[in-house]
């Protein structure tokens, strides 16, 4: 969010992920050809932290994720991913780049929520006859253990599914050694 007013211009970043040489490309931080005055800058500091050595970009972490879910869903039409999202908001990117590149929409429990949400919406289906889920329930590790889908998922045409879970979280890298 940014804040301008008679005291000033004050950004407010909240929690979000900035790859090099996007702030440039943001337009409401500039003023014709230079960067406005911001007088404060209040940010999510969540890896502020030296256990945060390295954290892959967004690019190779999506590269890494295509590469496991490609290998994966290709085995069989039973072989199926739950994407295991914390968080409702946040994952687009990853949703629409599956989507593009395996040619596979992404089960979500609602499409409501992404209705405002244009590049996304051709991306995500209610249709639970996908290999991509992305569904939730509020005990979501706990369906995953009975190997069944927190949509409830447990098989198609009769044959169970094959289920591997993929948690996209930068949190993982904070809990690891250097």
């Amino acid at each position: 969010f940014l804040f301008e007013g008679e005291n000033g211009t004050v950004l407010y970043t909240g929690d979000f992920r900035l790859a090099k040489g996007e702030a440039a490309r943001m337009e409401l931080l500039h003023s014709g050809t230079r960067v406005k005055d911001i007088q404060s800058v209040y940010l999510d500091t969540t890896f502020c932290d030296p256990r945060f050595y390295h954290i892959p970009s967004r690019e190779e972490c999506l590269n890494g994720i295509l590469e496991l879910v490609r290998s994966w869903t290709s085995l069989s039409r039973y072989h199926v991913v739950w994407l295991n999202c914390k968080a409702a908001y946040g994952y687009e990117y990853l949703f629409i780049n599956l989507s593009e590149e395996l040619g596979i929409k992404v089960h979500v429990n609602k499409l409501d929520m992404f209705r405002n949400m244009p590049e996304i919406f051709y991306h995500v289906t209610t249709d639970r006859h996908t290999q991509i889920h992305a569904c939730r329930h509020p005990r979501d590790d706990e369906c995953f253990r009975g190997n069944r889908l927190p949509c409830g998922m447990t098989c198609q045409n009769g044959i169970p599914l094959r289920i591997i879970s993929i948690k996209p979280s930068t949190m993982w890298f904070g809990e690891r050694i250097k």
